[in-house]
């Protein structure tokens, strides 16, 4: 399995929606909130094309990720798999090469994950924190990982 990411653009708004809705859609109406055109408006008034990539995985769209630098953190504001992909180690190489990226920074990445969905576990797997709750999403952190007696 070959996964690599290309550039997105506006035009590119409607596939990057599918995907996101396609991934999505069994954690939203687990919680009874599926609504595709909420998930459209909430994806476009956050989508940042200079930001964002495919996730190609032997050359075919295989989900998306939208990762922003911020001024001492990485905010991963949008990470969704195709389900087709989804349980295949995808997602994981995918949040290995930002947590490597991170890591270089010697910065933090942040992201919000949807309550009740197994994104939470993934995360957690991987080393994330929970550093608040809404009604809707939990947040975590996770810190670069500092050599012992390494100072900041």
């Amino acid at each position: 399995m070959n996964v690599t990411f290309s550039a997105t653009s506006r035009e590119d708004a409607h596939a990057l929606v599918e995907i996101r809705v396609a991934a999505m859609r069994e954690s939203l109406e687990r919680i009874g909130r599926f609504d595709p055109g909420r998930a459209r408006e909430g994806f476009l008034a956050s989508f940042e094309p200079a930001f964002c990539r495919f996730i190609l995985v032997d050359e075919v769209r295989a989900g998306l990720v939208q990762v922003e630098p911020e001024a001492d953190h990485l905010l991963l504001n949008h990470f969704y798999i195709a389900p087709a992909y989804q349980g295949q180690g995808v997602g994981a190489i995918v949040l290995r090469t930002i947590l490597a990226d991170a890591q270089s920074r010697d910065i933090s990445v942040r992201l919000k994950a949807l309550r009740d969905s197994d994104s939470n576990r993934f995360y957690q797997r991987h080393g994330f924190t929970k550093t608040g709750e809404s009604e809707w999403d939990i947040y975590y952190v996770r810190e670069p990982v500092r050599e012992p007696g390494a100072t900041q």
